[in-house]
């Protein structure tokens, strides 16, 4: 049934390793956190997490070392009844893990990735894939020259089809890589980080989107969040929409708030809302989440 299709993510899953302080510790120093977790991590993967959350059907497409890392990132997609069966297994590597630092009293998340040589899944991988079971497909922008080459088979599949039944495309471009720039054209919805946006000079969501616009695609959409000072987009039409952020009653954790941030985009877009609506809720959940640790929490309407 249409109704049942999936989102699909693809990108990076890992295991994060938080210690949460109340003050950010000096260097050369010896101090005791407050609390201490294992919590399955990456921008595709922590998006899922939400999708799941909000109650769509999704599924995750990446990379997984095996070993007791890996169980137990298996163990908490399947917590959290996210599709596992496009995950490429590759037994010698290592599985990418960040340490995160969290300081409870400012919200602040300071994150230190380690990533060995666990491959990216390829164009190859993606090509095995039954595209009818998906509505939406999202790529978090990493092995771009490859990923190019999966959304052209996505484009390839559309183009036989009614317009109402193919799948909408979605990237994102978060890290200041110049090869990852090349997935600018590709998406029908674009997000691009402020990072990005500050890269290329743009001191404001606004100026980003006015400025980078001509890169998308025509009829694209291009969004940028910018966290307290919330999100915008730009669309075909050429009107700037805005949401403010929503932060909670005390700023708790920002871990994975972008990710949350493009969940509720999607969630809202794949479900036939308007691009003001997916802005406004997209800034709600990740606000909401901002509020705790982890992402439970997200259940509470």
């Amino acid at each position: 049934m249409e109704g049942q299709k999936k989102i699909l993510c693809v990108g990076l899953v890992c295991l994060d390793i938080i210690s949460v302080v109340d003050k950010y510790p000096e260097e050369d120093t010896d101090s005791r956190c407050l609390s201490q977790r294992w919590q399955r991590g990456g921008n595709a993967s922590n998006s899922c997490t939400v999708l799941s959350l909000l109650g769509a059907p999704c599924a995750f497409m990446g990379s997984l070392a095996a070993g007791p890392v890996a169980d137990f990132i298996l163990q908490d997609f399947q917590k959290f009844c996210i599709d596992v069966s496009l995950v490429s297994e590759h037994a010698q590597c290592i599985t990418p893990a960040s340490v995160v630092i969290s300081n409870i009293n400012t919200g602040s998340r300071t994150i230190l990735h380690m990533n060995r040589d666990l491959p990216d899944v390829t164009a190859e991988d993606f090509s095995k894939i039954n595209l009818d079971q998906f509505k939406w497909i999202h790529w978090e922008g990493r092995n771009a020259g490859e990923q190019v080459k999966m959304i052209q088979q996505v484009e390839m599949f559309n183009a036989k089809l009614p317009e109402h039944q193919r799948i909408t495309i979605s990237v994102e471009i978060e890290k200041t890589r110049e090869p990852l720039y090349e997935l600018f054209p590709y998406g029908d919805v674009v997000f691009v980080s402020k990072d990005v946006a500050r890269h290329f000079g743009f001191n404001s969501p606004d100026a980003a989107l006015k400025g980078l616009y001509h890169r998308v695609k025509k009829g694209a959409v291009l969004i940028c969040a910018w966290a307290e000072k919330g999100a915008d987009a730009l669309g075909p039409d050429g009107l700037l929409l805005h949401s403010d952020a929503f932060p909670p009653e005390t700023l708790v954790d920002t871990l994975g708030a972008g990710d949350t941030f493009n969940a509720g985009v999607l969630y809202t877009l794949s479900n036939g809302g308007s691009l003001q609506e997916a802005l406004t809720f997209g800034c709600r959940v990740a606000g909401r989440k901002c509020g705790f640790h982890g992402y439970d929490g997200i259940k509470e309407k």
